[in-house]
């Protein structure tokens, strides 16, 4: 992750059911359902204005390290979230083994 972006936090969005990251007035998001035991990440969007920022980078890494702290089991149907985990496979230890594409990562 980017150093300017280490600092900046992570929101959760109960509501809009997406995690947030903002920086200079853009706020860049994933989108997840959420269940007792897993969280399925759907969608990954950058406003143009962070497009090569290195933001969703440091937006999937914060989520990734979000999850782990709960306990959950990742179910990454975003394709950036699913490559993201496979150049870092120490990521591979969130996915859920269940997961259709869990032996592709």
């Amino acid at each position: 992750m980017k150093a300017i972006f280490e600092d900046l936090p992570l929101h959760k969005n109960e509501q809009e059911q997406r995690y947030e990251l903002s920086y200079e007035g853009h706020t860049a998001f994933i989108e997840f359902k959420e269940t007792s035991r897993q969280i399925a990440l759907i969608h990954t969007e950058a406003p143009e204005a962070l497009a090569g920022t290195g933001a969703a980078a440091a937006l999937v890494e914060k989520t990734l390290l979000s999850i782990e702290q709960s306990g959950k089991k990742l179910l990454p149907f975003c394709p950036y979230v699913f490559a993201f985990i496979r150049r870092h496979p120490e990521w591979k230890k969130l996915v859920d083994p269940t997961f259709n594409g869990y032996q592709n990562l």
